[in-house]
């Protein structure tokens, strides 16, 4: 834990930034997190704000700020402030990015979620194609490893 205890706010912030994103797997922003904040409603903060607390040029936020922050990446707000809810958090964080490097591996690098979601924008008519093509190549690399199953 004493790990934990030598950490700034701005260290913690930006281990919420490394390893919580949203479903494209990019960072967020500064300013999509101050927009996410302020659309919830409870408090506002700017882009700007938020970039000088993950910096350490601000270092005294207001607790509504700290609760804004928490909220949106879903942890406690204790996490900036308890050493034992920050290692706790910590944990989880490790835990998390485990498995999303094994999510990304499965997907081939993020290949296989790029044309899922290109497929997503097309028309019902374009994504049967699509669909039936991809089963044409697929039974074609079944019978080129052997694996051809229709005996």
């Amino acid at each position: 834990m004493s790990e934990q205890r030598s950490r700034s706010l701005a260290d913690k912030l930006n281990r919420l930034f490394e390893s919580i994103r949203p479903p494209d797997g990019h960072e967020y922003s500064n300013e999509q997190v101050a927009d996410g904040i302020s659309r919830q409603g409870l408090t506002t903060i700017s882009q700007s704000y938020v970039w000088q607390l993950r910096k350490g040029k601000k270092t005294n936020p207001t607790i509504s700020h700290l609760q804004a922050l928490a909220d949106f990446f879903g942890v406690p707000v204790a996490y900036f402030f308890d050493d034992e809810a920050a290692g706790e958090v910590e944990g989880k964080l490790k835990a998390l990015e485990a498995q999303q490097a094994q999510m990304k591996e499965a997907m081939g690098g993020g290949d296989v979620k790029l044309m899922a979601m290109r497929a997503g924008e097309l028309s019902p008519e374009r994504r049967k194609q699509v669909m039936d093509l991809l089963d044409v190549v697929y039974k074609l690399e079944q019978v080129e490893r052997g694996d051809d199953m229709s005996g």
